[in-house]
C-alpha cells in the first residue's frame, strides 16, 4: 500500500506541475484576440495534461494503476476494482501530490518566473457560467471515465496502450473544455490550485469536487451495466 500511496502522489504531482504549470508560464506565450485566448495556447495547455497522463501510465501505472484523480478511483471502487481502503488512501495521496505540485509552480511564480497571464496557478474558473459549468464538468468527466474503465478492462486485449487512448482523451476533452471553465474533470487539480489562488478560485471549488464526482459516478455504474454487471442486464435476442 506504501509503494501506490507515493506512486499516486509523484503522479499527481507531475499531472499538476506539468499541466498547470503549462497554463501559468504558456500564458506569457499567448496571443489575445479581444480579450479571448488563443488557439495554440489550448492546444498546448491539453497537450501538457495528455502527455503527463501518458507518461505516468507507464511509469506508475504497473505500480497503482495511475489513477492520479480521485473520479477515478471513485469510479474503481464502483467497479470493484479497488477496496475502500485504498480508496482512501488513494484519494489523500492525489491531493497531496496535487497540492506539492501546485506549490512548486506557486514557489515559481514568487521568484518572478512569470509575468502574470491568464491564471495565476493554474485554477479552475467559470468563464461561462456557474450552468455551463457544472454541466461541463459533469459530462466531460463522464466521458473521461468511461475511456478509462474501457481502455484499463481486463477484457480489452489492447490495455498496453491505454495510457495512450486515456491521455489522449484527457487532450480531447481539454480542447473542448478549457474555455468553459479551464478543464477540471479531476478534484485533487482543482483543489490545490484553488488554495494558491484564493478567491473566487475557491469560492467555486464546489463546482469542481462536486460535478467531476457526479460524473465519475454515473460512468461508473454505466459502465457496471455495459459489462454486464448489474440489474440492467439484458440479453438481446438472436
Amino acid at each position: 500500500m506504501t509503494k501506490k500511496f507515493y506512486a499516486e502522489m509523484i503522479g499527481t504531482m507531475v499531472l499538476v506541475l506539468m499541466g498547470c504549470g503549462a497554463a501559468v508560464f504558456g500564458s506569457d506565450l499567448m496571443h489575445t484576440i479581444g480579450g479571448g485566448i488563443s488557439a495554440s495556447w489550448v492546444l498546448m495547455v491539453a497537450f501538457a495534461f495528455g502527455l503527463s497522463v501518458v507518461a505516468m501510465a507507464y511509469a506508475i501505472g504497473p505500480i497503482s494503476g495511475c489513477h492520479i484523480n480521485p473520479a477515478i478511483t471513485l469510479a474503481a471502487y464502483i467497479n470493484n476494482r479497488i477496496s475502500f481502503k485504498e480508496l482512501s488512501y488513494y484519494m489523500i495521496a492525489q491531493v497531496i501530490g496535487a497540492f506539492i505540485g501546485s506549490g512548486i509552480i506557486f514557489a515559481l511564480i514568487k521568484s518572478g518566473a512569470t509575468s502574470g497571464g491568464i491564471t495565476t496557478t493554474g485554477a479552475n474558473g467559470l468563464s461561462m457560467g456557474l450552468v455551463p459549468g457544472m454541466i461541463a464538468e459533469t459530462v466531460f468527466t463522464f466521458i473521461f471515465i468511461l475511456v478509462v474503465l474501457g481502455a484499463t478492462d481486463g477484457k480489452n486485449n489492447a490495455t498496453k496502450f491505454a495510457g495512450l487512448a486515456i491521455g489522449l482523451a484527457l487532450v480531447l476533452i481539454h480542447i473542448v473544455c478549457i474555455p468553459i471553465t479551464g478543464t477540471s474533470v479531476n478534484p485533487a487539480r482543482s483543489i490545490a490550485p484553488a488554495f494558491f489562488e484564493g478567491g473566487a478560485a475557491l469560492k467555486n471549488l464546489w463546482v469542481f469536487i462536486l460535478c467531476p464526482f457526479l460524473g465519475a459516478t454515473l460512468a461508473g455504474f454505466t459502465w457496471k451495466c455495459l459489462n454486464k454487471e448489474c440489474c440492467c442486464k439484458q440479453e438481446i435476442p438472436e
